[in-house]
């Protein structure tokens, strides 16, 4: 029998480690080559790690929520015959780890367990049929462990996972998991409370993955920007009348209009005229950089956690096509498909919680930018005319930016115009 380590592998644009977010295997697992290992966060994208051989899982080199340094040992795997030539186990892809003869003594991280030694005599041969994978109990109160892949198809198929027993890891369901699940048919009924009885349960979650890369931008945004936030009202029933009138009249292939890229429109005009506010700042250097390009970051919720993907060059693109590549973005972030490049790299962002937005909000600045727009929901009320009530379709826009590069008048000034745009929307489509 030969062994081989797997090491964490080079995931490009010069990053030197990663965070382990998800073990798909674990010590005497069978595994096949191409089958998911683990996955890897860095920045906002993760990295699936798939086998390269056929064999069974010694040994696992972190844990999840450890932070791994590209090439230290991730797992050990012992295959049948001798270990592969060391030329044949490094010729894998960047995004697939990195395979080494045992004859190498790895290197460890701060972060990582050692390699423990493992003499050659004690190596077994182990039947793969010996680890059939058994369900693990769940405590009636226990939130179920999933990847966000499998809750968001357990939500497609109105599967309640708390019913799904997971095989994996610590008992985490998995895409088998839940095949089977749905494959035996309906979920067993709901049992009826029995009547009111005290809740002693206490959960601890790890912040890890996604979560905790949002809480560490927080974090920074917070305690580095000086926000200072204007909420302003707009009047939204002419946008409102023409967006139903285009999506009324829109072909088969355009996608529907939401009030964004009317939004993203002016945003596009308004920082013609204002550039100050399409900036980022660093200020470690104290340097502001402005951009000519307007990049929109789109704060969109995932089965994960809050991701920005980034419509780049929104000063190129018209109202469809603006349209159909935020509704592209969206589906490719909450899908765990968007690329690192998708997710970085903009200038301005908005923010929006759609029908649940609120009157009003206190966004954060996604950092190093300077300015955020928050759009909050659209709500009939009477206004007064100067005569009579009449019913008008009311928005407003809560807008936060760094005080330290935008005064209070400037960002007045801004937010102004942007409402001067979408209250008579036909100022959105004149050039220059």
């Amino acid at each position: 029998m030969g062994e081989v380590v797997i090491k964490m592998p080079d995931v490009g644009e010069g990053v030197a480690q990663a965070e382990l977010v998800e073990w798909h295997v674990k010590p005497g697992d069978p595994v096949r080559e191409d089958m998911v290992l683990a996955a890897v966060m860095t920045d906002k994208a993760t990295v699936e790690i798939p086998s390269p051989v056929d064999g069974v899982v010694l040994w696992l080199g972190a844990e999840v929520g450890d932070t791994v340094a590209v090439k230290a040992p991730l797992l050990r795997i012992e295959v049948a015959g001798e270990a592969a030539s060391e030329e044949a186990q490094t010729t894998t892809t960047a995004l697939t780890g990195k395979v080494e003869p045992v004859k190498d003594k790895p290197t460890g991280t701060k972060t990582t367990a050692p390699l423990p030694a493992r003499p050659v005599a004690e190596t077994k041969i182990i039947e793969p049929e010996k680890f059939a994978k058994r369900p693990v109990a769940r405590q009636p109160a226990e939130r179920p462990l999933a990847s966000p892949a499998v809750r968001l198809r357990a939500q497609e198929a109105g599967v309640d996972l708390r019913q799904v027993a997971g095989t994996g890891p610590a008992g985490r369901i998995t895409h088998d998991d839940l095949d089977q699940f749905i494959a035996r048919g309906t979920q067993p009924p709901a049992v009826a409370p029995t009547g009111l009885a005290r809740k002693t349960a206490i959960e601890e979650i790890k912040v890890t993955g996604l979560r905790r890369r949002i809480a560490e931008k927080m974090r920074l945004a917070s305690s580095r920007i000086p926000h200072i936030t204007y909420v302003e009202e707009l009047d939204v029933t002419d946008l409102e009348d023409l967006r139903a009138t285009m999506n009324a009249g829109r072909k088969s292939d355009q996608p529907k209009l939401t009030i964004l890229p009317f939004l993203m429109r002016a945003l596009v005009k308004t920082i013609g005229e204002q550039p100050g506010v399409n900036a980022t700042f660093d200020d470690d250097a104290g340097v502001v950089t402005r951009y000519s390009a307007v990049h929109i970051g789109v704060a969109t919720q995932t089965p994960s956690g809050l991701t920005v993907p980034v419509v780049q060059h929104a000063e190129a693109r018209s109202i469809w096509d603006i349209a159909a590549e935020l509704t592209r973005l969206a589906d490719a972030a909450r899908n765990g498909t968007a690329a690192r490049e998708e997710l970085s790299g903009s200038t301005i962002t908005i923010t929006s919680l759609g029908a649940l937005g609120g009157i009003v909000t206190t966004p954060i600045i996604n950092h190093p930018e300077v300015a955020i727009v928050g759009v909050n929901k659209i709500m009939t009320r009477p206004i007064w005319d100067g005569t009579q009530f009449i019913p008008r379709k009311i928005m407003n826009l809560s807008s936060s930016f760094d005080h330290r590069i935008v005064d209070g008048w400037d960002a007045a000034v801004f937010v102004q115009r942007i409402k001067a745009l979408l209250e008579t929307p036909a100022l959105i489509f004149i050039e220059g």
